[in-house]
């Protein structure tokens, strides 16, 4: 469906949801739709970024399909959200990789990485290479790591903040928001939580209709995995630049045990998450992007599943291939993460900041209520 005609379907169900209001202590939607009388685009993209897709309000929903108000915002808010992405993607040019297939290209980008890398990696200059200092700079030279991978991630965060500040810029939101450290508190405290994927306290709606605490769970494994094995690289180039400790670590080293758990993390989120998907009720998911969900758990899942092999058989003969293969898919997973399902965690968290700012001033605004 065009832009422009889930635009219009999106206004019509929530001028629909604005007389019933029946859903409004399920999540952050309803409220925040109940503060408009008439919605803009960058409101209904607002809305949409802020839905965390549980499911709750389709399955309370009196006008539900079949009824002939066709009412449901789960699968809506999901589309657009996803045209919300491509809409405000940078450069505009490769907004295109959001509606191709993303899984191909992702593989392509990390075997052609791969190759290349492990075409000019040097032999072992000692015998153990895993425990040695600097033992894969004896393969790889650290200026050449560092200049490739701080290229491509520092090419993802301006393309993922240029997006970012367009969506901002269209929900209308002023930019002194993000100096009001209260609404920035409140969004981290429910982003960190996830507290609106719990259908309003019953769980989120899957496979049938009773409802549970899976994509929850999921969703938190893979976040904070994500998170420690940021962590651990952040950690590893403190080392590094600091106090002068070359990799590879220990395994009991800081590094070595935040990543090996993030590893873990990233394992087991994205399978249970991808799990969930295929159970989940069709009536409630936009197939049309299966591809862009599938690509991103893939290269999440890709990337753990080659570092804690490199982690396993780094004093092998197979390290030179591992590291290779595993440099190679983080490279793609950071090239393609401005294009991938990674920004609606950046939509959803801007989403969240402006609705905690509209709650307080609502809140000032009317003091006798809580």
């Amino acid at each position: 469906m065009h832009a422009a005609d889930m635009l219009k379907e999106s206004d019509r169900l929530m001028t629909v949801c604005n007389s019933c209001r029946y859903c409004e202590g399920l999540c952050a939607v309803f409220p925040a739709m109940e503060m408009r009388r008439a919605f803009t685009a960058g409101d209904l993209n607002y809305l949409a970024n802020l839905c965390h897709g549980c499911g709750a309000c389709y399955v309370d929903c009196q006008f539900a399909p079949p009824h002939e108000f066709s009412v449901n915002v789960p699968k809506t808010l999901a589309k657009l959200r996803a045209g919300s992405w491509e809409r405000y993607a940078w450069p505009g040019a490769l907004s295109g990789l959001f509606r191709r297939n993303g899984l191909a290209i992702a593989l392509i980008a990390a075997a052609s990485v791969a190759i290349f890398l492990f075409s000019f990696m040097r032999a072992p200059a000692f015998s153990n290479p895993a425990t040695a200092p600097g033992g894969f700079y004896a393969i790889m030279p650290h200026n050449a790591i560092a200049l490739l991978f701080g290229g491509v991630f520092v090419y993802a965060i301006a393309a993922l903040g240029l997006s970012l500040r367009r969506f901002w810029t269209d929900i209308g939101e002023p930019a002194a928001t993000l100096a009001a450290s209260k609404p920035l508190w409140q969004a981290i405290r429910d982003a960190g939580s996830l507290r609106y994927l719990d259908g309003g306290g019953v769980g989120c709606y899957n496979a049938g209709e009773k409802p549970d605490d899976v994509r929850r769970f999921y969703h938190h494994l893979t976040f904070y995995g994500f998170v420690l094995c940021f962590a651990a690289t952040s950690v590893a180039t403190l080392y590094h630049y600091l106090l002068g400790r070359e990799a590879p670590y220990a395994p009991w080293d800081l590094p070595v045990v935040l990543g090996t758990l993030g590893g873990l993390g990233l394992v087991i989120g994205p399978i249970g998450l991808a799990r969930a998907k295929r159970t989940r009720d069709a009536a409630m998911v936009d197939e049309t992007r299966f591809g862009m969900d599938a690509a991103f758990i893939v290269m999440l899942l890709l990337t753990a599943l080659t570092g804690l092999a490199l982690l396993a058989l780094r004093a092998t003969p197979a390290m030179n291939a591992l590291l290779a293969v595993h440099m190679g898919v983080v490279f793609a997973l950071f090239l393609t993460l401005p294009y991938s399902r990674f920004v609606h965690g950046l939509y959803r968290f801007a989403a969240l900041v402006r609705y905690a700012r509209e709650r307080a001033d609502e809140k000032r605004a009317k003091p006798g209520e809580e």
